[in-house]
């Protein structure tokens, strides 16, 4: 996968040429200091650069259209250290097309009551050089993340942490392409949508390829790369006793390295980052890609069962905002609910294709039975998901726009074992109950799948939608359906009129 941590996030300062040149020189230490320090913040996603301190139209401009030409640049950073009058940043503004952050901070914590004099004041001016600079930032109805607060405080490193990777995320939906290995699974709506304007909208691109077309790669898999892995598998996960080597299904783990194999190939060759599948279209491949699917997965690419590529996009846009680090992202399905009077849960799962970067131990490799797709037995990891508290995400199209939602869960233990279910599992407490969360997401358009991430908070999924342009739909615990249903009604209003 692309390593998203050679990219940089700019943090630009603005002053102006009235306060003289020793003012001017004390706001780019200062700035500099500020950009090293954010930088150092732990779990940064990404580099944070100082650019120097930018002091009429002309660097305005200049810098903006560096960044946006800059490949390397995800996002700006905004401090206004002095009075930067706000005209100046016109032109650069309406060139500039990278994601911004107004960090409506201070150098100083505190105020030197002793010895705070008009000199102190004309260098520290923030509190309205923010102001004049946030409003024709509204003016000009630009998107953007506000911060307030002092640099050094933890809460605001947190939050631009946070925005940095959404920068990194929308960088990443941006430039994706994403490949379908067959069709959309028959008569199903939720899982298709319109390809053209979601490249026009969110920049990834999706193409198919028939199936036969991976089934050539898979062929040429050699037998000594399908021995590495094998051992791989059984250095990596506990392997029952009949897919270890000598065992009779051996040649089901064979299979399975073989299918990994060809698609990692395939997926590398063609500069993929996410893809999907479906159980209806397998002609040539012996087993539905299980195992192969969930390391994938693993290793950072997105993807979503029965040709959804709306999913497999977020799957791998959720991925990159957390680094792939973490305690995990996965593609998901609301499955089967557990309507226990004390508290209803949803067991989330799906036929095979759980990633197992959200196991809370060292998963089973174990084949199986599918009952669906015709195909011999395939090859999974079976697994219980880690406790803790989580996001499901979901991309629909709803005809003309898009809508992002999002439900906020608390991830339980399972309390009792299914030795006769053997696929990956999570169990889940919705927001603010099971019965509200699925009729806020039925009436809301929800699909059926969903990217479900221990990393990624419903903030930087609002974050994300605000970057897009489209709208979001939060469902947590001060969720209330009259209060939706209304809010529903005033995004159809609002986002119909913005399309027109």
């Amino acid at each position: 996968m692309k390593n998203l941590q050679s990219k940089q996030i700019w943090f630009v300062t603005g002053s102006q040429h009235l306060y003289g040149p020793e003012t001017l020189q004390q706001v780019s230490s200062h700035a500099e200091e500020i950009a090293k320090g954010l930088n150092a913040v732990n779990a940064m996603p990404v580099e944070i650069v100082f650019k120097p301190i930018v002091t009429t139209s002309e660097e305005i401009r200049n810098l903006c259209s560096e960044a946006s030409n800059d490949r390397d640049c995800i996002g700006v950073i905004t401090w206004m250290h002095t009075f930067s009058p706000a005209k100046m940043w016109i032109n650069g503004l309406s060139i500039l097309t990278k994601p911004i952050c107004h960090l409506h901070t201070q150098y100083n914590q505190s105020i030197p009551w002793a010895e705070i004099d008009m000199d102190f004041m004309n260098l520290n001016q923030s509190a309205h050089g923010g102001r004049e600079f946030g409003h024709m930032m509204t003016r000009m109805r630009i998107a953007r993340e506000v911060i307030v607060g002092h640099w050094q405080d933890p809460k605001v490193q947190s939050r631009l942490r946070d925005w940095a990777g959404v920068a990194a995320g929308w960088h990443e939906m941006n430039n994706l392409k994403v490949v379908r290995f067959g069709d959309n699974m028959r008569y199903v709506s939720v899982t298709d949508g319109d390809k053209v304007e979601a490249e026009q909208v969110f920049g990834f691109e999706v193409n198919t390829h028939g199936i036969g077309d991976l089934v050539a790669v898979i062929s040429e898999s050699s037998d000594a790369d399908i021995d590495s892995l094998c051992q791989e598998y059984a250095d990596t996960y506990s392997l029952t006793e009949g897919l270890r080597k000598g065992g009779e299904r051996h040649s089901s783990l064979r299979e399975a390295a073989r299918i990994e194999i060809g698609m990692r190939r395939f997926l590398t060759e063609g500069g993929y980052g996410a893809f999907s599948d479906t159980f209806e279209d397998l002609h040539g491949m012996a087993q539905l890609p299980g195992l192969p699917v969930q390391r994938l997965m693993a290793d950072g690419y997105g993807f979503a069962g029965e040709g959804d590529w709306k999913h497999a996009v977020l799957v791998r846009v959720l991925k990159a905002m957390s680094g792939n680090q973490g305690k995990g992202t996965s593609f998901m399905e609301d499955y089967t609910y557990h309507f226990d009077p004390a508290g209803s849960r949803c067991l989330g799962s799906h036929m095979l294709e759980i990633c197992p970067s959200i196991s809370n131990g060292k998963p089973s490799c174990e084949v199986h039975p599918l009952g669906i797709g015709g195909k011999e037995d395939p090859v999974r990891l079976v697994f219980n998901g880690k406790t803790g508290s989580a996001i499901n995400a979901s991309l629909v199209d709803l005809g003309g726009r898009f809508r992002f939602l999002v439900n906020e869960v608390e991830s339980v233990e399972i309390p009792e074992p299914m030795p006769k279910l053997p696929v990956a599992r999570v169990l889940w407490d919705a927001k603010p109950s099971l019965e509200i969360a699925a009729e806020a997401w039925i009436l809301a358009g929800g699909a059926h799948h969903t990217a479900f991430s221990y990393d990624v908070t419903s903030s930087q999924i609002e974050t994300l939608a605000e970057m897009a342009g489209v709208e979001c739909v939060t469902i947590d615990e001060e969720t209330n359906i009259r209060r939706l249903k209304q809010d529903l009604r005033m995004g159809e209003v609002y986002h119909g009129i913005r399309g027109l």
